[in-house]
Parts: C-alpha cells; structure tokens; sequence
C-alpha cells in the first residue's frame, strides 16, 4: 500500500534523509518534489547543498542555489551556502550582486556573508577591500570567539602585507 505524503512532508523526509546521512534518498525525494512543483524552492536549495557539499557538482549546485534565489530570494539559509560556492568558484560579480543582496535580508548571519566576502579579497589579494569586510563582519559578530577569529584575519592580512612590502623595490 503506498502511502501519499504532502509536498511539505516529503520535503521535510528528505532533509531528516540528509542530515542522517541518506543523500541519495534525499536526492530521489527532492526531485520528486521538483517534478511535483517545478516552484518549490527549498527543494532546490537542499539539492544544491547535495550537489555542492556531497556530489562535488558545483554547476550543478550553482543552477540549484540560482534557481532556489529566483523562486525565494528571501530564504535567509540560502546566502552563506550559495556565497560560498561563488567565492570558490570565483565568480567576482556574482557574489557581489548576491552578498548585497544577502545583507538585506532579514535572518542571514551577515557575519558570514562579510567573512566569505573578506576571504574571497583576501585569496585574490585585495586586501584593503579584504580589511574592510573582516571589519564589517566583526561590527555584526554577536559572539567574543567570532570576534577573535576575526581579528586573527585582520592580523593575517598584516602579515601578509609587510611580506608584500618586503618585495617591492624601486627602480633608481
């Protein structure tokens, strides 16, 4: 006998299949959700999270996360993870466009937003833009420990701007 579950149990089985570790039930029951309703959009964003964090598919984790931000784009769960990818894959624009647009929404950890975004600098060696992010992000932090780590970050660009400066040299 098959039982019917709603479109909002189904969703919440596959997220307690991923948390225990059951990504492809979690993948099957998603796109069973997807192909039920194509605008379901936190079926995207678990998908996306599957295809980033478990599949290593990361454009298919970026359609994912795009498409969960065009049907939702006030799910707060959605920025640190789809910020994240667009930092690893370097994807300057697109991570301007969707961090602006994460620190406007209402239950995002800005503090994570403004690190990702300060790493991001930091890898390309902007540091100066890098600096002000850790900045922004210590403003936000709620906690002395996240406060810490941030300014271990700032004393890391430090760091790494003396060794900068050992390098140049000017031509007389």
């Amino acid at each position: 006998m098959d039982i019917f579950y709603t479109i909002d149990e189904k969703y919440l089985q596959a997220v307690e299949e991923y948390k225990y570790g059951e990504s492809p039930k979690s993948l099957q029951l998603l796109n069973e959700i997807i192909a039920a309703d194509p605008t379901y959009a936190r079926a995207f964003f678990h998908l996306g999270l599957i295809y980033y964090y478990e599949l290593k598919d990361y454009q298919q984790a970026g359609y994912c996360f795009k498409t969960c931000n065009d049907l939702d784009d006030r799910f707060p769960d959605l920025y640190e993870h789809y910020i994240r990818l667009l930092a690893f894959l370097n994807l300057e624009r697109a991570l301007e466009t969707i961090k602006i647009k994460a620190l406007n929404i209402p239950g995002v950890d800005y503090t994570v937003i403004w690190e990702i975004a300060g790493k991001h600098a930091e890898k390309n060696k902007q540091f100066c833009l890098a600096r002000s992010c850790y900045q922004e992000a210590i403003l936000t932090a709620v906690t002395t420990k996240r406060v810490e780590d941030l300014e271990e970050s700032i004393q890391r660009l430090d760091g790494k701007e003396q060794r900068m400066a050992a390098f140049r040299y000017s031509v007389i």
